[in-house]
């Protein structure tokens, strides 16, 4: 973990979403907190709709100067101006992302709960490696990160990890001294005031 006081937060678009509606929550919430990385995470394979929502998000975020990658899409990201990619496949894109994209792009990783997988994708150029669901989920086969391994790897490794997935008061709390960034999205959109329910998980990090 840096020397930063607190985690930072790693704010996750829903993977549906009215754009004309979520621009205004996306602004609200982005005014409310500092928050250190946007990452668009549509789950449509629809490009003319992913690349009119990038578009419209990475204007928020760089008026803000808050920096903005998108799942997977390597090319979209270069396209449209992103400042990079987050791979959902572990380490196995990283080589390929780093060389279309240049040294000044971020990178990460998705790398669920393997601690092989994170270690490949630092050792491959990953900027950052993202660990979850952290929080008990009906997702799949209910897997979920342990605690453990964030404080192995918080200990030993020195590239940034992100904690996602599932997240909730108490979990922040216990996961704060030992990440560097939480990735927070569900938890927050289906709320009236996405800005608030954020304001209520940042608090619980003490």
């Amino acid at each position: 973990m840096s020397d930063q006081e607190q985690p930072q937060i790693y704010l996750i678009t829903p993977p549906e979403f009215e754009l004309d509606q979520f621009q205004d929550r996306l602004a609200a919430t982005l005014d409310a907190h500092e928050v250190a990385c946007l990452r668009l995470a549509l789950a449509t394979h629809d490009e003319d709709r992913i690349a009119r929502a990038a578009d419209a998000c990475r204007e928020i975020a760089h008026a803000r100067d808050v920096a903005i990658v998108i799942d997977s899409h390597i090319a979209l990201a270069e396209r449209m101006g992103l400042d990079g990619v987050h791979l959902l496949d572990g380490a196995r894109s990283v080589r390929k992302a780093r060389k279309a994209l240049g040294a000044d792009a971020i990178i990460g990783a998705f790398c669920a709960q393997s601690r092989h997988e994170g270690l490949g994708a630092g050792e491959a150029g990953a900027d950052y490696v993202a660990f979850g669901p952290a929080g008990a989920n009906t997702l799949g086969d209910g897997a979920q990160v342990e605690t453990e391994l964030f404080q192995w790897w918080s200990e030993v490794i020195e590239i940034p990890v992100v904690a996602e997935g599932a997240l909730d008061a108490a979990l922040i709390a216990q996961l704060a001294p030992i990440t560097d960034f939480f990735g927070i999205g569900d938890e927050i959109w289906g709320h009236d005031d996405p800005a608030a329910a954020l304001g209520d998980l940042i608090r619980a990090m003490g």
